[in-house]
């Protein structure tokens, strides 16, 4: 008999053994197209049988011959939809039962304790797109169109199994075609969810604020298209919330929101036309290009100026960047807003921020985004199809041609990660800032959307709907939660309001950063790394600021083999918004003089100077930090970068953003250097930064272009990286260095240290999977929290 994989003609596959067997696919399996890939692929074969979603995945029972049912099992491992993830097959004999045909049964419902993978949403596949530019096609022009291999899933997915009834698709009763299609096994819309035409789905609504006149359908979009080509604002709804968009190439509109939104000088992100608009403003490499034009559509950070020179925006779209944040439109709706042949020429760039107050989480709700964002905007275009989960815009780059994730949310959440180790059912809650949480059981984490920062009411109400919905999505019901150390941070209240009684563990906050990178490469339960945390503001076991830490990490312990020299922190957060601040903080601890004609002395007031002189004096009202992203703050301010700051790291980004501007050094260019203090092997080594310091503030005084000056700093950050490294490796034996913390998503630092280290023989771990910042911390938090041993119990609180 031939092979069932061998035959070449298609035709059935015969054999006189009658067999039946049951196939429990586990994985991301709905919403993907899987269960109209096991019906076309059992009618090839001849086979009789069902299949349908449970809540745990997908379960096929196939009969027939032999040969037919093995090549079938074969198949399903071998060759699935291309969207689908296949984690386990569990197949097992049944009886046979006779009969000629197959068929798709409806869903199985009820709670499961194990749950299927819920679907990211998924850019419009470019068979969508086709129909969209087709005038012969019906579906010409729909801003809904979608198939079994794009649209909505996560952010529309109010239940599993994912059918239709468990969307928010579920209140537009298919059409007689649309029906058909759904129904139809060779139809690219077999059990597409969904689905839908111009005649059953979804419509469009523009109501512009000054009239509140509403116009809707053809005409709402067209519309939408002339008040962004006047230079208007209009907030449109997209898959996960709200974006307030605005004609990128017209300086007043971006003004005017930025205006609006009170948004400083943070860039705002712009999407545009097609990659060819993208290619002559930004100059992108292959692996560049990849992201952008996959299914998950980020935005993508990249160089500003293409081959010709052109950046093709205003300056106030991303003012003192060398950078943009670009993405390709992700919905058939983005593309009807930029035009399709034919249409009036509207504008091939646009502004697309999130729709949001400041501090609070993007508008999902069509009322909310009347109400909030009407300050903002000129117009709003939405339409009818809920939005049931809020999920931001993802934010990438690359380094070293791998991906390095700012912000890990729409398009890759919520795919789970998998664990190097079993752990019992977990829900970390995260941090403060660029806050995610996270489920996990046995070997795999599942890591929320990007949230928001902790400073508002509704984001902490976000955080409750999110765990309330990924607990939905995976069954997983925690028995334990994980929490920062840090006793002020409101994620770590949520967490002991939210216990119902469960131990709360809380997990130092470096020690997180590092045990997060190990878990993505897999390291298993005993080892250890040489772990760099490098970030703004951690709690630390001593109550300091923690933030240039060196840890000789496991999963279960470290210890702090180094850190930055302590430095007084005078008034919190003031001192992070005003970067002069840290400046003359740290001048005072190297012992440099307040010199009138330093940047940071000029731009702090008399008044303050002398208050913060009498704070460093006495240590009145203030903390001591060895903060690695508030001595970026110093050297920025010192160098005249920047001495306010509108958003976090703003004055460290532009910095390494005059340091890739520098001229390459020359060997005999003076190089910048920590002085090194090692007390012995059990004391921390201390890093002090004062001869840093104290050479930026002498370059800077004798007119040393700043550039040079930034560049300098980011080879002695390197330097310090390896040395410190090597003293490690000395004492311990260890040869893996991992890499966290905020100030690595500072790709030049990152590259140039993974080079240095790799080259003295080092293996480097760094964040691929999610952000070196707080938004990957929930996952260090769950692998910490499940190794680590109680030390100290304060009622109902596991400190760790």
């Amino acid at each position: 008999m031939k092979q069932p994989d061998d035959e070449a003609d298609g035709s059935p596959i015969v054999g006189t053994l009658r067999v039946r067997r049951r196939f429990e696919v586990y994985g991301l399996v709905q919403g993907v197209g899987f269960r109209p890939f096991v019906y076309v692929t059992a009618a090839e074969l001849s086979l009789a049988g069902s299949v349908a979603n449970t809540t745990a995945g997908v379960v096929a029972e196939v009969e027939g011959s032999a040969a037919a049912v093995a090549a079938f099992g074969r198949r399903l491992r071998s060759s699935p939809p291309p969207l689908a993830v296949v984690e386990r097959i569990h197949e097992s004999a049944a009886s046979t039962r006779g009969g000629t045909g197959f068929t798709i049964d409806s869903s199985s419902p009820g709670f499961s304790q194990s749950r299927t993978l819920a679907s990211p949403d998924i850019a419009t596949c470019e068979d969508c797109l086709s129909e969209l530019r087709d005038p012969t096609d019906r579906r010409h022009r729909h801003p809904f169109i979608t198939c079994t291999n794009c649209g909505p899933r996560f952010t529309i997915i109010t239940d599993l199994p994912y059918d239709r009834a468990t969307t928010t698709m579920a209140g537009f009763d298919m059409c007689h075609d649309c029906r058909n299609e759904y129904d139809d096994p060779a139809n690219r819309r077999f059990h597409a969810q969904p689905i839908a035409c111009p005649g059953c789905g979804p419509q469009l609504e523009l109501i512009r604020r000054d009239t509140r006149a509403a116009t809707r359908g053809e005409e709402a979009l067209r519309a939408a298209r002339v008040l962004l080509a006047e230079g208007r604002i209009v907030a449109v709804k997209g898959l996960g919330g709200y974006h307030l968009a605005c004609d990128a190439r017209n300086s007043e509109a971006v003004a005017e929101l930025r205006r609006r939104k009170r948004r400083g000088g943070k860039p705002f992100a712009v999407m545009v036309a097609d990659i060819g608009v993208a290619r002559r403003m930004v100059s992108m490499t292959e692996q560049d290009e990849h992201l952008l034009t996959g299914i998950r559509r980020p935005i993508v950070i990249l160089p500003r100026g293409g081959p010709s020179g052109d950046v093709g925006v205003a300056d106030v779209v991303a003012p003192q960047s060398p950078s943009l944040g670009l993405m390709l439109p992700y919905t058939p709706l983005h593309v009807l807003l930029f035009g399709l042949d034919g249409d009036e020429p509207g504008p091939d760039a646009l502004v697309m921020t999130s729709g949001n107050l400041s501090g609070e989480p993007i508008v999902t709700d069509d009322g909310d985004a009347l109400e909030k964002l009407s300050p903002y905007v000129d117009a709003w275009l939405l339409h009818d199809r809920r939005i049931h989960v809020a999920c931001d815009d993802s934010v990438t780059r690359m380094g070293n041609a791998a991906e390095l994730p700012i912000r890990r949310s729409r398009g890759y959440a919520p795919l789970p990660i998998a664990l190097p180790f079993e752990v019992n059912a977990t829900l970390a809650v995260g941090a403060d800032l660029k806050n995610t949480c996270a489920l996990a059981k046995g070997r795999y984490a599942w890591v929320s959307q990007h949230i928001g920062d902790m400073d508002d009411l509704s984001t902490i109400d976000a955080l409750t709907r999110t765990v309330g919905h990924l607990e939905l999505l995976t069954g997983v019901r925690p028995e334990t939660v994980v929490a920062d150390l840090h006793p002020g941070y409101r994620s770590s209240r949520w967490a002991h309001r939210h216990a119902g009684g469960r131990p709360v563990r809380t997990v130092q906050h470096h020690h997180a950063h590092i045990a997060s990178v190990m878990g993505e490469h897999g390291l298993g339960a005993g080892e250890r790394v040489i772990g760099f945390a490098f970030d703004g503001t951690g709690y630390g076991t001593d109550g300091a600021v923690w933030g240039g830490e060196v840890l000789i990490a496991g999963y279960g312990s470290f210890s702090r083999a180094a850190h930055l020299g302590y430095v007084p922190l005078a008034g919190g957060d003031t001192s992070i918004v005003r970067p002069y601040r840290m400046a003359l903080a740290h001048l005072y601890a190297a012992g440099v003089p307040w010199d009138e004609a330093l940047p940071p002395v000029r731009a702090c007031p008399a008044g303050e100077r002398n208050v913060l002189a009498h704070q460093f004096d006495t240590g009145f009202g203030c903390a001591p930090t060895s903060s690695m992203g508030r001595l970026f703050d110093a050297v920025a301010s010192l160098a005249g970068v920047r001495q306010h700051a509108d958003y976090e790291a703003e004055a460290a980004i532009e910095l390494e953003s005059l340091a890739l501007s520098a001229p390459a050094p020359v060997a005999s260019a003076p190089r910048y250097a920590f002085d090194i203090k090692d007390l012995g092997s059990d004391t921390p080594v201390i890093a002090d930064p004062g001869p840093v310091i104290s050479a930026v503030a002498s370059e800077v005084l004798a007119g040393e272009p700043v550039s040079l000056v930034a560049l300098r700093f980011h080879t002695a950050v390197s330097d310090l990286i390896v040395d410190l490294a090597e003293r490690c490796q000395e004492r311990t034996g260890l040869e893996r260095v991992a890499l966290g913390g905020g100030v690595f998503q500072n790709a030049l630092l990152l590259d140039t240290a993974q080079h240095a280290l790799t080259n003295r023989g080092f293996t480097v771990l760094r964040p691929r999977l999610l952000p070196p910042n707080d938004g990957g911390i929930a996952l260090g938090q769950i692998l910490v929290g499940a190794s680590a041993q109680p030390q100290t119990q304060q009622g109902d609180r596991t400190c760790v």
